[in-house]
């Protein structure tokens, strides 16, 4: 079908949209958390020190997500089940854990990412 095709069938006519479960987003399809995203997390708060939590939301294009940053502003991002979640892994792993759209990202992960592009290489 071409594209003025679409304009030939009259007005009665309708395109029926595709449908989408739960789980489908735009173009893409968003993984869920699992095993492997939660023992990252406890991992990463076990071999740093300083670490803080930044609940992020779910959005358009991603699920709740879990930023852990470092001391040092090194940092990692993970897929977690739930914003409550979130918050009690953080208070179970003793780690602070604040909601991002609230506070916003430390301006030490800012720096950490400058750091490391200036030097070549990216971040988690």
């Amino acid at each position: 079908m071409s594209f003025f095709d679409r304009f030939r069938r009259g007005p009665g006519v309708r395109m029926s949209k595709p449908a989408r479960d739960a789980r489908h987003t735009g173009s893409t399809r968003v993984r869920a958390a699992d095993e492997t995203d939660i023992a990252h997390l406890a991992d990463f708060i076990a071999t740093r020190r300083g670490v803080e939590g930044f609940v992020e939301p779910r959005t358009a294009v991603s699920d709740v997500t879990l930023l852990l940053v470092a001391h040092d502003g090194e940092w990692t991002r993970r897929r977690v089940p739930s914003v409550q979640w979130a918050h009690r892994f953080c208070n179970d792993q003793m780690t602070p854990s604040y909601d991002a759209a609230v506070v916003g990202i430390p301006q030490r992960m800012r720096d950490y990412n400058t750091r490391k592009r200036q030097q070549g290489t990216s971040g988690s």
